[in-house]
């Protein structure tokens, strides 16, 4: 799980960047705002996962004795 979440996160950034330009090019601001707002809740999500992780390894680590 090392790296490979920093390059999803950079993918989902970076496809958000495009999506929300195209479509304020296209005069959708409104949808293009939404599609920013859905990259960040994503990328919430992934970050909210992997601190969970971290909380079960910590409370795991310190249980055992």
């Amino acid at each position: 799980m090392g790296i490979d979440i920093i390059f999803k996160i950079a993918a989902i950034g970076i496809l958000t960047a495009v999506t929300n330009q195209v479509l304020k090019y296209a005069g959708k601001d409104e949808i293009a705002t939404l599609t920013t707002l859905a990259g960040v809740v994503i990328v919430l999500f992934m970050v909210v996962n992997m601190i969970s992780e971290l909380f079960t390894t910590v409370k795991n680590l310190f249980s055992l004795y």
